[in-house]
């Protein structure tokens, strides 16, 4: 079999192309037969009793890719894992297979979404329900300023629990991003194991949203405002060094091999070479973390994480909607002012 009929470079990419698209095959098959049988329960989040069939199913679906591959069809899977010389195809692209192949994930994950979301155009334009959201509206229209001093006093609250976040994680951010960055920890099979960790670890912290962070420190330290401040914390942590590492992972290479030349110490080259290219890039991401963690301050409120969320989360379960606009009118014009301010003092920073 040759590299341009197997639809690979190498054992990994054929196990990877093979992979691919036998989950894809699967997910179109499985879909497939319960939309025909009951299509009033597709449900994708409702497969576990199928799961030894979609088992099978991607097992005959990787076969099928390599049936394919051997015959000179190019899958989906191939466009995206073979090398670059051996993607080409004299046909159109909207004639191939893969583009076939990707125009049915796409409409089968459509339909899936519509029906999971439960997406209903006629809930839209029902008049009673249009006349609630207008009479909403109207009460979100004409804030309550009475509670505006209180609203006010909130809102720094939050913007100060935002900066505390975001103040506290920059430097465990700075340090974690030199041990998650390729460049740096690759050279050897240690610091290769520490990059693939550290990468891990970021990605495992980051898919907890900062609102369920909220949620266990308010366990773990109380209600309040610094239940919020450590959520916020540890999520830009990971988000930070990502951002970070990713940064580290673009710098030049020649200052880099200029002090190696002069017989330095990895440290000292980080120091001296790389550091000074990443500072200011450092600097505006961690700028623009703190205007996200602004807005993610308010949300957390939800979920007893202190600030102006709270008050929001009062005044909306009480049906109070005329304070609800205040609240509203005060975050939107600090987020404003604070999205301004983030971006001038990054482009200052260019």
């Amino acid at each position: 079999m040759s590299a341009s009929t197997s639809g690979g470079d190498g054992a990994g990419a054929a196990i990877r192309r093979c992979a691919f698209d036998g989950f894809s095959f699967a997910y179109l098959a499985v879909f497939v037969a319960v939309a025909v049988a009951r299509p009033d329960e597709v449900r994708l989040l409702r497969m576990r009793e199928n799961l030894l069939l979609f088992g099978a199913l991607w097992i005959v679906g990787a076969g099928a890719s390599v049936a394919l591959a051997r015959a000179g069809v190019r899958t989906l899977g191939h466009n995206l894992y073979a090398s670059p010389h051996l993607r080409g195809s004299i046909r159109p692209w909207y004639r191939t297979f893969w583009c076939a192949q990707a125009v049915g994930l796409m409409a089968a994950t459509f339909a899936l979404a519509v029906v999971t979301v439960h997406v209903n155009i006629f809930n839209l334009i029902d008049a009673d329900a249009f006349a609630a959201a207008m009479n909403l509206f109207s009460a979100l229209a004409s804030p309550e300023w009475a509670i505006l001093p209180k609203a006010l006093l909130k809102i720094v609250e939050t913007v100060y629990i935002a900066f505390l976040a975001t103040l506290f994680a920059a430097p465990v951010a700075f340090v974690f991003s030199f041990l998650a960055a390729r460049n740096i920890m690759g050279g050897t099979r240690l610091g290769y194991g520490v990059y693939v960790g550290m990468r891990a670890g970021f990605n495992a912290f980051r898919a907890i949203e900062p609102i369920l962070w909220a949620i266990i420190f308010s366990v773990w330290v109380g209600f309040g405002a610094f239940a919020g401040m450590l959520a916020l914390m540890i999520h830009s942590v990971a988000s930070l060094a990502k951002q970070y590492s990713e940064i580290v992972e673009t710098v030049s290479d020649g200052p880099i091999e200029g002090i190696q030349s002069t017989g330095a110490t990895r440290l000292q080259v980080i120091q001296f070479a790389v550091v000074p290219q990443v500072l200011m890039p450092y600097v505006s991401y961690t700028i623009d973390r703190w205007d996200i963690n602004v807005r993610m301050a308010t949300i957390i409120g939800f979920v007893g994480g202190g600030g102006i969320g709270v008050m929001l989360l009062e005044y909306q379960g009480q049906a109070r909607w005329h304070e609800v606009g205040c609240i509203v009118f005060v975050v939107g014009v600090v987020v404003w002012v604070m999205d301004a301010l983030s971006a001038h003092i990054r482009n200052a920073l260019k």
